[in-house]
């Protein structure tokens, strides 16, 4: 289980003393907070950690051992299925890689404290939050973590505080950062933007809810006898979201004249469709995998999405491999032992176009009939019926060959 309790500590807000915490929260420009809770209420930050937390959660982790054919598979090695199977008791490790993700899209860094057995084999990871960890160097030089804990997360008699880890208890994933210690949280460096997000989420929330707007504006030629009356009224019938659109019926002189969304309301709404493709940015995605498809086409989505595993999940993919390979794999194993995840899922294209490059590798003879199958996951055939034979198209021959053949007389000069 490890020292702490696995009881779920309440959420923080306010700045921990962590280095780089200056980076986690505060106001923006526009005067909304923004923190790495109140950035989540924004649906295009929620959603870009979502598609990306839940596609490296998803991706097949495997452990693999170096050999002199290549690599091969080692589901017998303990890191198999602390990586692949559940990292502790509590967990799978979707859930676990999906928790992990989230805090270094937020914060900017991703702990989990490693617990081993009397060999230094890894027996279970468990979770650290961001925002209650210090890293520091001390003075003979070795990297130190100091994670703060809350009364919740202390065992029965304990009191709370500050658990020294050393650097060989700690699994760190740092993201982005000035001196390669500690990542930057991306929510902070990005405050103005998320904060013009949270803002006119707020407007416009704010806009619907105390609106009175019937899509015009009525006019008397004289004095009203009872405004509040009227007002009244008009506020019963016209106010807010489900009522935005409806006639009014007048009488006693009024007027009713119809106008077009006032210029602040159209910036409003442009305002909000610039800061969905900002907080897209930011996070490297692209828009249509959060819901906006104003220019995506039958045509340019699917180099979209393979752009999204090329150049969005492959930095991440290997910062965790080489996170995980430096503090989980034995020193003894580092030569001999490899953790990989597996990108060819995502990669694949569409069915037609698979088919072409595998045929495409049959005929020139660099894979087999099961090579291919294997990689659709089917059974394969028989290698009595020619299933793991490589065959090349029999039209072509080597330029070797045809000169051996003109040295023997064999084909003309």
């Amino acid at each position: 289980m490890g020292i702490f309790s696995r009881k779920k500590p309440a959420a923080q807000d306010a700045l921990s003393t962590s280095r780089g915490s200056i980076f986690w929260s505060g106001p923006a420009t526009s005067g909304a907070f923004v923190s790495e809770t109140t950035a989540l209420q924004t649906a295009a930050v929620y959603s870009c950690v979502r598609v990306i937390s839940e596609s490296i959660a998803s991706l097949p982790l495997h452990v693999y051992r170096y050999e002199n054919d290549g690599t091969r598979l080692v589901p017998e090695h303990h890191l198999f299925n602390v990586l692949h199977n559940a990292p502790n008791p509590e967990m799978t490790s979707f859930v676990f890689r999906e928790t992990l993700m989230s805090h270094l899209l937020l914060y900017g860094n991703a702990y989990a404290q490693i617990i081993r057995d009397g060999g230094g084999q890894v027996l279970a990871l468990y979770p650290l939050l961001p925002n209650k960890m210090d890293v520091t160097r001390g003075e003979d030089g070795k990297i130190r973590y100091t994670y703060w804990r809350d009364m919740d997360e202390s065992r029965p008699r304990e009191k709370s505080g500050g658990i020294m880890f050393r650097r060989d208890e700690v699994l760190h994933i740092p993201g982005l950062s000035f001196d390669g210690l500690v990542g930057y949280s991306p929510i902070y460096l990005a405050k103005n933007a998320v904060g013009m997000a949270l803002a006119t989420e707020e407007y416009g929330a704010a806009f619907f809810a105390n609106g009175a707007n019937p899509g015009g504006v009525l006019e008397h030629t004289q004095a009203v006898k009872n405004p509040e009356t009227l007002r009244n009224l008009w506020d019963t019938l016209y106010r807010g979201a489900k009522n935005t659109g409806k006639i009014a019926v007048l009488e006693d002189g009024l007027k009713f004249h119809s106008v077009s969304i006032p210029p602040e309301q159209a910036q409003f709404l442009e305002t909000r469709k610039f800061q969905l493709n900002e907080i897209a940015r930011i996070f490297r995605v692209p828009p249509h995998m959060i819901g906006d498809l104003e220019k995506s086409s039958f045509s340019n989505i699917e180099q979209q999405s393979l752009e999204f595993v090329k150049y969005t999940l492959g930095p991440w993919v290997t910062r965790w491999e080489q996170a995980m390979q430096q503090a989980l794999v034995l020193p003894s194993e580092q030569s001999r032992i490899a953790v990989k995840f597996n990108l060819d899922g995502l990669l694949r294209g569409d069915y037609e176009t698979r088919m072409k490059g595998y045929a495409i590798g049959v005929q020139n003879g660099f894979m087999s009939i099961n090579d291919c199958r294997r990689l659709e996951n089917m059974n394969p055939v028989a290698a009595a019926d020619g299933g793991d034979e490589y065959m090349v198209n029999g039209n072509m021959i080597s330029v070797r060959t045809v000169h051996q053949k003109a040295e023997r007389g064999l084909v003309d000069e």
